[in-house]
């Protein structure tokens, strides 16, 4: 049985969201935060951030739920090493499944094929997020 994150990642994907908006506003409810402000939020992620292909988007858009739901938000909070750790989770096991973290990598633009499409980036980010947090769906 599908996610019903990653079936809402990618129903926003089909609407034409960027995959760190895809990733991040699928969360929206489990973040807090409407919609509309996460778009924003990663908006500047989309396309390996800004259309750089460097980072790929999903990713980002992961990262940045992973931060909303694990830190206090205050350095007296002492949250960092553990965002950092759960982070470091996602991006790691991404990049062990798909070979690069790099958007023109997965996207086969500097490479002889394409590593992963951004539909299946976008899956594997939200899986991934909701392995790490124990995000049941």
């Amino acid at each position: 049985m599908e996610s019903m994150y990653v079936q809402r990642a990618l129903e926003l994907r089909a609407k034409g969201y960027n995959c760190a908006q895809a990733v991040a506003c699928a969360f929206s409810e489990e973040v807090g935060l409407p919609e509309q402000t996460l778009f924003a939020m990663v908006e500047g992620f989309g396309g390996g951030m800004g259309g750089h292909q460097a980072t790929c988007g999903a990713v980002s858009g992961a990262v940045a739920v992973i931060g909303l739901l694990t830190s206090k938000g205050s350095v007296e909070a002492g949250t960092k090493a553990s965002t950092y750790a759960h982070a470091n989770q996602v991006v790691s096991a991404f990049k062990e499944n798909n070979g690069s973290l790099v958007c023109s990598d997965l996207l086969g633009e500097t490479t002889p094929f394409v590593l992963r499409s951004c539909n299946g980036c976008v899956e594997d980010a939200v899986l991934m997020v909701q392995k790490v947090l124990q995000i049941n769906a």
